[in-house]
């Protein structure tokens, strides 16, 4: 499947917008995760962590499956392809390592940490340590940025079935060259 080029770049677009929407949403939850643990107020801690659940429940999961799907609709519809490169292989297998780590690690300590912090602001107990909250945004935070790098940098070259694809796209026109080079006048 080939996109038009209005299609890929319309697709791009989508790609990019997405992905940088989920870094910088990773971004704000960092600041928030790093706020919550450090403030000595119970009322701010409580705050910032309500606030990172309200951007994983409304807006990090959305982005996840948008940049999932249209890297995905990327890979097919362009030359690039889902395996024919190492680096697109692995932002594919990041990018949906990420997205189940949100929705099956991520939003549910976050859940928890909020019935936590209710409880505790409650009963006037300790704001959450840098162990409940910073772990998730910090890993998500250094993916997306290897992820960045290697989209840029385009490293590692052709996987075993590129080379293949590669080759195989090559032995016709080889051979339709050495054909007509051969077939000459006479």
């Amino acid at each position: 499947m080939k996109l038009s080029r209005p299609a890929r770049r319309a697709s791009l677009v989508v790609h990019v917008a997405a992905s940088a929407s989920w870094l910088g949403l990773t971004l704000g939850l960092l600041a928030l995760a790093v706020t919550a643990t450090t403030t000595g107020s119970a009322v701010t801690a409580g705050a910032s962590v309500r606030a990172m659940k309200l951007f994983a429940d409304w807006l990090l999961l959305p982005l996840a499956f948008l940049t999932f799907l249209s890297g995905v609709l990327l890979s097919v519809g362009t030359p690039w392809g889902l395996a024919r490169h190492r680096w697109v292989a692995t932002k594919f297998w990041l990018t949906l390592a990420a997205t189940a780590a949100t929705a099956f690690a991520l939003r549910p300590g976050l859940d928890s940490a909020v019935a936590g912090i209710s409880a505790d602001t409650a009963a006037g107990g300790p704001v959450p340590g840098p162990g409940d909250l910073l772990p998730g945004p910090v890993v998500s935070l250094s993916a997306y940025l290897f992820m960045t790098v290697i989209s840029v940098l385009k490293p590692w070259g052709l996987t075993r079935r590129g080379r293949n694809h590669r080759t195989a796209s090559r032995a016709p026109a080889q051979a339709s060259a050495a054909a007509g080079h051969t077939g000459g006048t006479r």
